[in-house]
């Protein structure tokens, strides 16, 4: 069976202007409490990196005590602002999109499921947010050992995961350059 390849590449982009845009978005309901806007992968992520910060800038100045401290400090506000990027990136918007949207990528495959490449498609968009502050070119390299390391490694190699990863990369710019 030969193999069709879709050579038209459309942006990976959404107007972030227009109210409702996605419906079928949820509450991200937190498990607990049922409060709306529960996100703990983008906090537990902005805590890792806001604390590492933190650490570092706080260890300068006061030694191992005041990295211990920064560390403390820069994690409640990375988790904070890991939140707000999480706030704005709904795991259910980008799978719905990317479910529709792989058929019209460059890269798409009639042998290949959508399911077979959706986690590339989620580990772009969650690269993008552990890499706050970087750009693609900067951050490709980390982006390709992380990918690398992960289980997902085993089902799909980095040459056929970079075009998922770095479309849903593309994607979730705009919501996380304009994040805090």
């Amino acid at each position: 069976m030969a193999t069709t390849v879709n050579t038209t590449r459309t942006p990976a982009t959404r107007d972030l202007n227009r109210p409702n845009q996605h419906p079928e978005r949820d509450d991200n309901a937190d498990p607990i409490t049922g409060e709306p806007g529960a996100h703990p992968v983008g906090t537990g992520l902005g805590t890792v990196v806001g604390g590492a910060a933190a650490g570092v800038g706080a260890g300068a100045l006061g030694g191992p005590i005041g990295a211990a401290v920064g560390a403390v400090v820069g994690g409640v506000i990375g988790g904070f602002a890991g939140k707000e990027i999480a706030e704005e990136i709904d795991p259910t918007v980008e799978e719905h999109y990317w479910r529709h949207e792989y058929v019209n990528r460059d890269y798409y495959d009639d042998n290949v499921a959508y399911g077979t490449v959706e986690p590339a498609y989620q580990f772009g968009w969650e690269a993008r947010c552990r890499h706050v502050g970087r750009s693609w070119d900067d951050a490709e390299a980390d982006v390709r050992r992380e990918w690398d390391a992960s289980k997902h490694s085993k089902s799909m190699s980095w040459d056929r995961a970079h075009g998922p990863i770095h479309d849903a990369w593309d994607r979730v710019e705009c919501i996380v350059a304009k994040s805090p």
